[in-house]
């Protein structure tokens, strides 16, 4: 095994790229653009040239490198992009593209949340475990399913896709993926603020403190809940419960050890993490209801040290 490597986090707005020792210290972060222009056609051009740099800087041999791993926010496949709409990407293989840009180094591509979830296995919240499933929760509600320390990318690499799990049959109004009643709508920091204002609208006579918010934030319903606010706990009762049957399914397919919770809305702490495992347990399969509840613990670098750990598999 080569001392180096490095871990890439292609975002819609910045990528963030690791330089690590392979036994997986975290040595530099920086970020660069993502310039989507020209559909994206700049983006793995940049990745190169900026991992060239920091290699000169840091005085690196390219014969030390073990390769460049790659978190890239859309489906992927054998190293095969199968459409990125936010980079502006068709089909292509995005393995051998940078590698040809980067001096031949060996490269590894993964869907981003899977990538995300392969760091927490190695050096985060799932540090330990062979087999996991991450749970994001942010803007919207992503996952990555982890089996005996490989990910599972699924047939079109679109396996994980944890925040369209189909929950509800009576919900009427779009998810973003077109479906009605998918998890996402109810359990995403943008899921919980909406069923909120959901409930509070019809429900004007409910003495909360959230009623008098010009603006909720899905924070501020945690913070309501925490001080024993009736609709903040409500609230947050109703995401876990959501939250705590679309696991238990997941749990009846893949059976992982552990789940690890991710994600700015994970900041909740225990509160949301009782919430999903009470619920949990009580739609759990028997065999899977015990499977542990964690927090994950890299933020916003999973990606990368998920990226160094598919390097050096």
């Amino acid at each position: 095994m080569k001392r180096y490597a490095f871990g890439i986090d292609i975002g819609g707005t910045t990528v963030k790229i690791g330089l690590f020792e392979t036994a997986g210290k975290l040595l530099d972060t920086w970020e660069i653009p993502t310039r989507t222009e020209n559909d994206g056609q700049y983006i793995l051009g940049d990745i190169a040239e900026a991992v060239e740099i920091k290699r000169k800087e840091k005085e690196i041999s390219l014969l030390d490198v073990e390769g460049i791993g790659l978190g890239v926010p859309g489906p992927v496949s054998q190293g095969t992009v199968l459409k990125c709409v936010n980079l502006g990407w068709d089909v292509f293989n995005v393995e051998r593209r940078l590698s040809a840009l980067a001096g031949g180094l060996k490269v590894k591509a993964g869907n981003d949340a899977n990538v995300a979830a392969l760091g927490e296995m190695w050096q985060g919240g799932g540090r330990g475990y062979r087999d996991i499933v991450m749970v994001t929760l942010g803007t919207g509600v992503g996952g990555g399913v982890i089996v005996n320390s490989h990910i599972l990318p699924g047939a079109n690499g679109a396996a994980g896709e944890i925040g369209h799990l189909p929950v509800k049959d009576d919900e009427t109004e779009r998810c973003g993926c077109g479906k009605c009643g998918c998890l996402e709508q109810y359990a995403s920091a943008n899921g919980v603020v909406r069923i909120t204002k959901k409930y509070l609208a019809e429900n004007p006579e409910e003495q909360t403190v959230l009623g008098r918010m010009e603006t909720i934030t899905a924070k501020e319903i945690f913070d309501a809940a925490k001080d024993g606010d009736a609709v903040g706990l409500k609230m947050v009762n109703e995401a876990g419960r959501l939250l705590g049957k679309g696991l238990a399914s997941i749990a009846c397919v893949v059976n992982p050890e552990i789940f690890v919770i991710g994600g700015g809305m994970s900041r909740a702490g225990k509160i949301l993490i009782d919430s999903i495992r009470k619920h949990y347990r009580k739609y759990a399969f028997h065999a899977s209801r015990e499977t542990e509840f964690r927090l994950a613990k890299l933020g916003n670098n999973a990606g990368m040290y998920g990226g160094v750990r598919m390097v050096i598999e």
